[in-house]
């Protein structure tokens, strides 16, 4: 986090950072499932480490052990990868007018820490991108405060997780606090009508698709929850446009 210098003595910096903290607990504890799950997997430490390091997404690791297990083709543990984080494709574009200003070494650095908390809570506190130099330099120490809080959770949890994988028992429920984990920032981010009939498309299908092999399941709710989403946005969008006329 080599850009912080600049921005730490900014007060947004420490704001974010405070911000934070609440949603850091949980974080923790999906981290700390991941990591132990990684090696309980059959992933060496030095591999789950890298993992950890290298992909920072727990969603995808999570999806991706039970194909590396069951020795799936690459290409379809890419498939499941890529699918599971097409979430952030959309975070990109709604980021890119709050980021385009930045060089781009510091805007892609930015774009590989943001996370789904730390998108949720930026965006919340800065509905509008920035529009002066002062409200940039702002934005962007407050993004550096929660992206810190959230690596920092993630990563201790994690390591820790993966060394102490096989000290840890299975009676302590791990796997059943990251799902609480994972419904609960879901829940968080379902703040709009389209975000929650997305969740419930994709659980829905999810469900009924059980039974696919190699967990495809999971890449097919994925699927048509973006086609069923997208398809209604382009028809509600000239519905939309209409009414704004009229108006």
């Amino acid at each position: 986090m080599f850009w912080l210098a600049h921005l730490r003595a900014h007060p947004e910096f420490r704001a974010g950072l405070r911000e934070m903290v609440p949603q850091a607990t949980g974080t923790a504890i999906w981290g700390l499932m991941t990591g132990v799950a990684m090696v309980k997997s059959g992933l060496s430490v030095i591999e789950a480490l890298a993992m950890t390091f290298l992909v920072y997404a727990g969603s995808s690791q999570l999806a991706a052990l039970p194909l590396l297990v069951a020795g799936a083709p690459a290409w379809v543990i890419l498939a499941t990868g890529f699918c599971v984080n097409l979430r952030f494709v959309v975070f990109s574009l709604h980021l890119r007018s709050y980021l385009m200003h930045l060089p781009p070494l510091r805007r892609a650095v930015a774009a590989y820490l943001t996370a789904d908390l730390s998108y949720a809570l930026h965006t919340h506190r800065y509905p509008q991108p920035p529009q002066d130099d002062a409200e940039r330099q702002a934005q962007e120490a407050y993004m550096a405060g929660h992206i810190c809080t959230i690596w920092v959770s993630w990563m201790v949890a994690s390591t820790l997780g993966i060394v102490l994988a096989n000290a840890v028992p299975t009676t302590w429920g791990l796997g059943f606090a990251g799902i609480l984990c994972l419904v609960s920032i879901s829940c968080a981010l379902a703040s709009t009508p389209m975000r929650v009939l997305a969740a419930a498309v994709a659980g829905a299908t999810a469900v009924a698709a059980y039974a696919f092999p190699l967990r495809l399941n999971i890449v097919v709710a994925i699927g048509v929850a973006v086609l069923v989403c997208m398809t209604l946005e382009q028809r509600l969008k000239p519905a939309a446009g209409v009414g704004g006329r009229a108006s």
